[in-house]
């Protein structure tokens, strides 16, 4: 249904950068908060590009284009974006929902953090305080079930949910970052599942892994990627 990820890399502003595809036999319903192809609907890939913690375009979406085009894919996919390096992604496995997650988790912050000055951020609200160097939790899901749109958002809620329990258990201030992202994808056809919350069947699983892949991938790999010359 969906591949595991493979990884490879590309040469940008002279630095070696990582990056992991995953590609899907056939389109897959998808929710994604990406900037690349979020929404919903059909979803035929996903890219998870590492990038430097110097980077500062401001035009993610076409740059994560620009990355899908050298890879080959084709049709509507999902890209994001992480100043972390995508080799260390972690997978976590619940009753068949499946998930990979990068974690950085170097800078946490509070959602509802006052007002006050603000750091560098492509995507800033002003007024809202956004560290200058954040690390980014990405998490994909794949659930072997189709979901209702409904519960595709709500698993969306479910899963940021359980990245803040994993974050609260490592005893790191903040709810997530400012520049976190979630992607869940199921089959296009098949019964529909109306719920995607954590007490119901697949928002259970889908919380346990997202929990135990946030816990996994934040022990010891939290480490931003740095500036390094190719």
């Amino acid at each position: 249904m969906l591949s595991e990820p493979f990884l490879t890399s590309r040469v940008e502003d002279g630095h070696d950068l990582p990056l992991l595809c995953w590609r899907a036999a056939r389109p897959l319903r998808a929710v994604s908060s990406a900037p690349l192809g979020g929404g919903l609907g059909p979803r035929n890939w996903v890219v998870n590009a590492t990038v430097p913690m110097s980077y500062r375009r401001d035009d993610p979406a076409d740059h994560l284009a620009e990355l899908a085009d050298r890879l080959g894919l084709t049709g509507p996919g999902v890209g994001l974006l992480t100043g972390v390096d995508v080799a260390e992604v972690v997978t976590a496995d619940d009753g068949g929902v499946r998930v990979w997650a990068t974690v950085g988790l170097g800078v946490p912050v509070d959602a509802a953090a006052p007002a006050g000055p603000t750091g560098w951020s492509p995507t800033a609200d002003p007024g809202v305080p956004v560290a200058p160097r954040v690390g980014t939790v990405n998490i994909v899901v794949l659930t072997p079930v189709r979901l209702a749109d409904a519960a595709l958002v709500n698993a969306v809620a479910t899963a940021t949910e359980a990245k803040t329990q994993a974050i609260r258990e490592l005893g790191r201030p903040g709810t997530g970052t400012p520049t976190d992202a979630v992607t869940v994808l199921c089959p296009p056809a098949g019964p529909v599942e109306p719920y995607g919350g954590p007490r119901s069947r697949w928002g259970g699983r889908l919380a346990r892994a997202v929990h135990a892949a946030v816990l996994a991938g934040a022990d010891g790999h939290d480490v931003a990627w740095s500036d390094r010359p190719a």
